[in-house]
């Protein structure tokens, strides 16, 4: 189960660091590998887990507690414990992580009873998002801004553009093969593997579909469908078929946003933020605004609508002095 190094630092040890309350038995310790490979598929969420554990299981350590002799009120103490240094959110899914994880022991009777089943998490409501948003206006000007004289160039606008037309995720985008565009109906249409094992297929916007098209014609993927849509690059030019990684994009944007002379501190998640509300604010529906970001609740997708901020801001500058 490959884990980086920069997590395992995290856990406040060395990169040997590992969850040794979880591992003093062969069955604990079969079970408790057997949750991040067998049970949980999403790379991020094994991730995520596998620290708030590690982390749960080191606290453990601190208070000479074995896996059989945790309590309620041990798992209680440490919540209260990450209160004092964690956001609620982070709390809250450390809780998730740790309650699941003493499921799957439980089912696989390594232990009796779930200690973290009755313990309760911090209230955290949300009905706006931390993300944040470009205005139409600035998302036009980071496309414009971009060199597309080199190939670096056409590739960074037409991944930019993609998530902000499809309200795609960064991981679907650079999940993506050359396949994954292809003509239906004389049209461009992009096919996203979401979270969950979903797959979303919506049709391009022409600008979108212009400058895929661009990129496509420009290099020598149109002929090899099988390879990264969206491959690393090295001094500008295509050196490997391998996908871009997550922070490479981050980086990238954050190097484009500031050569355009955009000052809001912008992630990936942005663009999906971006394209919900523009396209929001242009009259589109709720219910068609879940559909393509492909989310399961509309309340989700609502908290991606940043139209009332504009309200704010107006009603703000009533206040003249």
């Amino acid at each position: 189960m490959p884990i980086p190094r920069r997590d395992l630092a995290s856990l406040g040890g060395s990169s040997e660091k590992l969850p040794v309350v979880f591992l003093r038995s062969e069955s604990a310790s079969r079970r408790f590998f057997e949750f991040f490979t067998a049970n949980i598929r999403n790379r991020n969420t094994r991730r995520a887990y596998f620290v708030a554990t590690s982390q749960f299981s080191a606290w453990c350590e601190r208070q000479k507690l074995s896996l059989e002799a945790i309590q309620p009120i041990h798992v209680a103490a440490y919540i209260e414990h990450l209160m004092t240094g964690h956001a609620k959110p982070t709390v809250k899914q450390h809780l998730a992580a740790i309650r699941m994880l003493f499921d799957w022991l439980v089912t696989g009777q390594v232990i009796p009873q779930n200690p973290a089943h009755s313990v309760r998490g911090p209230k955290h409501s949300v009905k706006k998002g931390k993300t944040s948003v470009l205005t139409a206006e600035e998302m036009r000007t980071l496309l414009d801004s971009i060199d597309t004289t080199r190939i670096i160039g056409l590739r960074d606008r037409a991944l930019v553009a993609l998530m902000g037309y499809t309200f795609a995720r960064v991981g679907a985008v650079i999940q993506m093969k050359v396949k994954d565009y292809y003509i239906q109906s004389r049209r461009g249409w992009v096919r996203l593997h979401e979270k969950g094992g979903k797959v979303n297929e919506l049709p391009c916007h022409h600008n979108l579909e212009q400058f895929l098209d661009e990129w496509l014609s420009t290099t020598s993927l149109a002929a090899e469908p099988s390879a990264p849509l969206f491959p690393t690059m090295r001094h500008g030019k295509l050196t490997s078929r391998h996908s871009m990684a997550q922070k490479e994009v981050y980086e990238m944007i954050r190097r484009r946003a500031a050569a355009s002379g955009i000052a809001t501190k912008i992630s990936c998640h942005s663009f999906r933020a971006t394209g919900i509300t523009v396209y929001l604010q242009n009259g589109g529906k709720l219910e068609v605004a879940q559909q393509m970001a492909g989310h399961e609740s509309a309340r989700t997708t609502g908290l991606y609508d940043r139209r009332n901020d504009a309200v704010a801001l107006d009603e703000i500058e009533r206040v003249v002095f």
